[in-house]
């Protein structure tokens, strides 16, 4: 009854209601470890003065007509103005959480543009050589194996995408744009642990999927949570999410991500889903409660800003 009644409901939820979780600390000018920058969706560009990392690096956004009806194809004006604002000059590694379009279309294209390595799974290297990208910058990662980039070590852990996954499987050509939006299965899921020698830590959960136990054992200051279709499900489901992913890494500090319009321009007021696809109201009733419990601080990042959530931690 729960997803029927939310197809029937009509508009979004109002993201102003949440104006307080805004305001994560805004990075000094010489920090003394790695900032995190929102670019919408589940893309997040980690830095430290010498290296940048960036997961997805999705900045095309589509219209819901063009993603429903028609042919996908990167939007490279849109993506080289989006570098520009953002001032992304060079990446190390673009590190996509999964192979849908709204996280993966415009990465092999982010990675030409700043000299970057694409790594994923067997599915982002389809879209990576679709894209142009030669072999020799293209890593398939070994699930649970660091890889070290500058100063960071990322860690990729297999989990699930959350349900519905409307384009399961993988990928198993390369995706050569434009392409229908099927294209762009599903692939593996990745949590993403990002390390760094400051000691400072996070966890990258880009989809609101889980596979019980999968984290546990490892270590998160910070957990940038993904959110999306999170609203569609039932309370226990919620709290199961938020127990392994928040809980099994032991993060005090959980950042919200994946809760935007996708459809909408990066250069537009981001907005939150609407209720015909998500409800960011009903997510942050359960959430909002877990976190008073447990005294776990609950953010939510804002666009283009250079932040600091360690400082929250005192680190």
């Amino acid at each position: 009854m729960r997803s029927l009644s939310l197809r029937l409901r009509l508009g979004r939820p109002e993201i102003g209601r949440y104006a307080d979780s805004f305001g994560l600390p805004q990075a000094s000018a010489r920090p003394d470890g790695p900032t995190v920058t929102f670019l919408g969706v589940a893309t997040l560009l980690f830095e430290d003065g010498t290296t940048a990392v960036l997961t997805d690096g999705f900045f095309s956004r589509p219209s819901l007509p063009r993603v429903a009806l028609g042919r996908l194809a990167p939007d490279e004006a849109q993506i080289e103005a989006t570098l520009a604002r953002a001032g992304i000059d060079r990446v190390a590694v673009v590190a996509p959480v999964h192979t849908h379009f709204d996280h993966v279309m415009d990465s092999a294209v982010v990675a030409r543009r700043t000299g970057a390595r694409l790594a994923g799974g067997t599915s982002v290297a389809q879209v990576g050589r679709g894209g142009g990208l030669p072999d020799d910058r293209i890593d398939v990662v070994v699930p649970g194996e660091p890889m070290t980039v500058g100063g960071f070590r990322l860690t990729w852990v297999e989990g699930e995408h959350c349900p519905p996954d409307r384009y399961p499987g993988t990928i198993t050509a390369p995706v050569v744009p434009p392409v229908r939006t099927d294209a762009y299965r599903c692939g593996e899921a990745w949590s993403i642990l990002v390390e760094h020698d400051s000691g400072r830590s996070a966890l990258v959960q880009g989809s609101a999927g889980f596979r019980p136990g999968a984290l546990a054992g490892r270590h998160a200051d910070v957990a940038y949570l993904g959110i999306g279709q999170l609203g569609v499900q039932d309370e226990a489901y919620i709290a199961e999410y938020w127990a392994e992913t928040v809980e099994a890494v032991g993060a005090r500090q959980v950042v919200l991500i994946h809760w935007d319009d996708f459809f909408r321009p990066l250069d537009r007021p981001l907005r939150a889903l609407p209720y015909l696809g998500d409800d960011l109201d009903a997510t942050m009733a359960v959430l909002g409660r877990l976190a008073d419990e447990q005294r776990v601080g609950l953010h939510f990042p804002t666009v283009w800003r250079r932040e600091d959530p360690w400082v929250l931690l005192g680190r």
